[in-house]
């Protein structure tokens, strides 16, 4: 078979174990459409040909022996540049990093391995995680696979455009403000940031310890169940691992949503809101309420200050573990994640601590405001139209940074707060680019989120949707230019 792009991860897990293509087949077709598709769309960071290969022939022979398979038995995966494997190079989108070699891989990571995943490679990534656009001023911009002027979406933008483009079948990836929302939503997969701490994040490489979250994108909320499922559960070398139950979150999705409340705020996810997501967001409602979902209106609290809160947190902890690259390297950082950085050290101490005191009050404010009357909210992604590479890298900066911060206006917050939220493929926009919406449920309620965008996924077709990769996409070289 070679048709493999028709296929989604559940889809590739099933036609190996039903020995109707091996794991050998189905790798070789991922890294020579690395090597092509993701290279042009500069969504690689490294390939481990030999050893993924090694691998592969490992697997078959493990089924030809009649040896029990696992639920991602030969399925070709590849993670973000933050996600150490012993003994391969990570460099987490910077130079400062460049030749590192870990002697560890990440919990997460192994988790997948023990259940048979093929690991490519490392998929790009933006330079320490600080840009939601997906730039990189050292190794160029990720590449929209739908229009490659476009952004698309960072940090994971790897990720992103990886599973979009059909060169692997699923991806792991980090969440700080949205950078795992964001490429899951302008690549038009399906992405899911987890309850705060509900995965390990052990030996990947942070940028704000109490914001980060990891969590896994794929084309349908299948795939991600059938991932968190196998990545979720307690690291006991991790005190700060959740020990919450991992269900097998695929067992969950029955499609049904009878009774199911779903709130919709009127103000502020509604504020600045395009037209076309506007029209989006409402026909998405429509679906799910004719899979048997009641909507409701509910309120918010003041998302500005948690959004606030949230900025805080991050730029003094991103500041705080920089601190000596900084003082000892600057000038291996690019000019743009350096300011980042370094509006950290502006802010009073007594600041920081007032935000992190204030967390626990207002996340309890915002279920008794927000998800008191529902299950699960229903907001924008992103609520202005994928922007241009261009509009995001040149012209006057205050007017590059006021339109960068509009990006996560609508997923900062929930980093903030703790709570998991998926960002769901649903329609796309006139440019031909894609569209989505935001579910955003009470703290380790993934089941739930998945089970929702499972239900709208089995009445639409939106994830399984392919973007037209005939199309020109700069080199390398001038993806590093316009960056």
């Amino acid at each position: 078979m070679s048709d493999f792009e028709y296929l989604d991860l559940v889809g590739v897990a099933e036609g190996i174990a039903g020995r109707r293509f091996s794991a050998r087949e189905v790798t070789q077709w991922s890294l020579q459409r690395a090597a092509t598709i993701g290279r042009r769309f500069n969504a690689i960071f490294r390939l481990d040909d030999e050893q993924a290969l090694a691998r592969a022939h490992q697997l078959d022979e493990r089924q030809a022996r009649g040896d029990s398979l696992g639920a991602l038995h030969g399925v070709p995966l590849a993670h973000k540049d933050m996600f150490p494997v012993a003994g391969c190079e990570m460099h987490a989108g910077s130079l400062i990093l460049k030749g590192h070699v870990p002697q560890r891989t990440a919990f997460a990571v192994a988790r997948l391995d023990d259940v048979g995943q093929i690991n490519i490679g490392s998929l790009h990534m933006a330079e320490f995680a600080l840009s939601p656009t997906g730039f990189n001023h050292h190794y160029g911009s990720g590449l929209n696979p739908w229009n490659p002027l476009h952004v698309c979406g960072g940090s994971s933008s790897g990720s992103g455009v990886a599973v979009a483009a059909r060169v692997v079948f699923g991806s792991l990836g980090g969440d700080t403000a949205g950078s795992i929302r964001m490429p899951a939503a302008m690549c038009g997969v399906t992405g899911l940031k987890t309850t705060y701490r509900r995965m390990s994040l052990q030996d990947c490489v942070p940028l704000s310890f109490s914001l980060d979250s990891l969590g896994p994108i794929a084309q349908s909320a299948r795939d991600c169940a059938r991932l968190l499922t196998h990545c979720g559960a307690n690291n006991p070398a991790d005190a700060l691992s959740s020990n919450n139950p991992v269900p097998n979150y695929e067992a969950l999705l029955d499609g049904r949503l009878q009774g199911l409340r779903i709130g919709v705020p009127d103000k502020y996810f509604a504020d600045d809101l395009d037209d076309e997501v506007a029209t989006c967001l409402q026909t998405s409602l429509d679906v799910l309420a004719r899979c048997g979902a009641r909507i409701v209106p509910i309120d918010v609290p003041d998302m500005d200050s948690i959004n606030s809160h949230a900025q805080l947190v991050m730029a003094v902890e991103a500041a705080t573990l920089h601190r000596k690259w900084i003082e000892a390297t600057p000038e291996q950082y690019s000019d743009q994640v350096r300011n980042r950085i370094d509006q950290g050290y502006t802010y009073a101490a007594v600041r920081y601590a007032e935000a992190l005191s204030l967390r626990s009050r207002i996340l309890q404010d915002f279920l008794t405001t927000s998800l008191l009357d529902c299950d699960v909210l229903h907001v924008p992604t992103l609520a202005m139209q994928t922007p241009t590479i261009e509009a995001t890298t040149r012209g006057n900066p205050d007017d590059v940074l006021k339109l960068i911060g509009r990006i996560t206006r609508t997923t900062r917050g929930f980093n903030y707060l703790g709570l998991p939220a998926a960002s769901v493929p649903a329609g796309f926009s006139k440019a031909g680019l894609p569209m989505s919406f935001q579910l955003v449920g009470r703290p380790f309620a993934e089941g739930l989120l998945l089970r929702v965008a499972d239900a709208f996924q089995r009445e639409t077709d939106w994830h399984r949707r392919r973007p037209p990769l005939d199309v020109y996409a700069p080199s390398q070289a001038e993806a590093t230019e316009v960056s």
